[in-house]
């Protein structure tokens, strides 16, 4: 997502997004990101689908079951995977090359927003932040970077 946006002191600024599929490393999450391999999500995934086919295989047949069912196991089984990529984060930039005359120098500023909805309502408030006082919010999730 790319946005063009002009500050009332001239600049214009570039806001674009983009998702990252890896959660950024900070200081806090340093003991949790020691995880080995993606291996034993795999396993139990691979598991529950073989349970679920012999379940399936070895019913009896008297037994009948509702259509919905299995429309309802798949809304099961897909509810993490979408939750997973609605809820990744995305890094948000705003940079701007300064004016023309020097009196305005570029900057950049940064943040992480989670959500894939929330990031567009994100972008809305820093441009209208842009429009009003030439400079992203300071008490929102973008900071200057040197």
């Amino acid at each position: 997502m790319n946005r063009l946006v002009r500050g009332t002191d001239g600049r214009e600024w570039v806001i674009r997004a983009q998702m990252d599929w890896r959660r950024p490393a900070t200081a806090d999450d340093f003991e949790h990101d020691v995880a080995a391999s993606y291996g034993p999500g795999i396993v139990m995934g691979a598991v529950a689908v073989a349970l679920g086919i012999v379940l399936l295989l070895w019913k009896p047949d008297d037994v009948v079951v509702p259509s919905w069912v299995g429309l309802a196991v798949l809304l099961i089984a897909l509810f993490f995977p979408l939750r997973w990529v609605l809820r990744r984060p995305w890094t948000v930039v705003a940079e701007t090359e300064g004016d023309a005359t020097g009196d305005r120098p570029s900057e950049r500023w940064v943040g992480t927003v989670r959500g894939t909805f929330s990031v567009r309502g994100e972008m809305n408030r820093v441009a209208k932040a842009i429009a009003r006082h030439d400079l992203p919010d300071f008490e929102g999730p973008l900071h200057p970077v040197e």
